[in-house]
């Protein structure tokens, strides 16, 4: 299975020391408090942009399923993103900022509220939206992820997926040009802050476990963004119509998540049941499987 992994997802050979020193012993201690719990199991996975969540989620559902013969569902916060034809009514309507994908107030909550309680209530014969980045509108909804049978655990990654809101004094001040130069009476910032605060921050509570993937800086991101955009444009060769970005886009892309995510940094690491630090290759130098009673 590991081979095949590796071999699907153009992984180098180290990828198997990561699995064997920390995946591996994160899904093996996932299985244990499902067992316990004996209900459906929601698993909250936070890190920034290219931070590798596809990458160890995608992991973890294929050895779960491999080695416990669980039904396991990956499910991304970026697949709850508005259409542009909402997003740009929002941007008429509140801040121009929020015709950009990204921030809290641009997904649809109570779609993944919808979607939650379904999963932890066993139902079946539902979809879960997917959203194409390539062309920066929803896939069809023909092409959605059909649950025909009851899930056991729910993986859910999220760049801002667990960050709580800020406070009134931390919005105060611009942290980049995006802000200096876009936002400056802090409408827009405000507008995310209470989005995050009155539609994500109640969804938390209904995650089992927290997992955080800390990068080193927020320096890294756009590095790790960029190589990001080149794998979509790989994947699609017909460019035609693409919303596939250059560098510069990417680095004016990366402003919008960069207030979120540094106070991400800051506070996840205090309730996540285990962080994995990285360092700038996305290599994991610590990971104390934290044990919270």
């Amino acid at each position: 299975m590991l081979s095949d992994f590796i071999k699907q997802h153009k992984l180098p050979e180290e990828f198997r020391l990561t699995v064997k020193e920390h995946y591996k012993p994160l899904a093996d201690r996932i299985v244990n408090l499902f067992n316990k719990k004996n209900n459906t199991y929601f698993v909250g996975v936070n890190g920034c942009q290219g931070s590798g969540k596809s990458t160890l989620t995608d992991f973890i559902s294929e050895y779960l399923m491999a080695q416990y013969q669980l039904n396991v569902v990956v499910m991304s916060l970026d697949d709850f993103y508005l259409s542009s034809e909402n997003r740009n009514q929002l941007a008429d309507k509140i801040h121009p900022l929020l015709a950009t994908r990204g921030v809290p107030g641009t997904h649809d909550m109570a779609a993944l509220d919808h979607i939650i309680t379904q999963l932890s209530e066993h139902r079946t014969g539902f979809t879960i939206p997917k959203f194409n980045k390539a062309t920066d509108e929803p896939f069809p909804q023909s092409q959605w992820t059909l649950i025909e049978k009851p899930v056991d655990i729910i993986l859910l990654e999220g760049w801002c997926w667990g960050v709580p809101p800020q406070t009134d004094e931390q919005l105060q001040i611009p942290v980049n040009e995006l802000e200096l130069e876009h936002d400056i009476t802090g409408e827009w910032r405000n507008y995310v802050n209470q989005q995050l605060k009155i539609a994500y921050q109640p969804l938390y509570k209904k995650m089992d476990f927290w997992l955080a993937l800390q990068a080193p800086s927020f320096d890294c991101v756009y590095q790790w963004r960029l190589e990001q955009e080149q794998k979509l444009q790989d994947k699609n060769i017909d460019l035609s119509g693409s919303k596939v970005m250059s560098p510069a886009e990417v680095l004016n892309f990366t402003q919008y998540f960069q207030r979120l995510s540094l106070h991400g940094e800051n506070t996840l690491s205090k309730f996540a049941d285990t962080v994995f630090h990285l360092d700038n290759d996305r290599h994991i130098i610590d990971s104390p499987l934290v044990t919270k009673i």
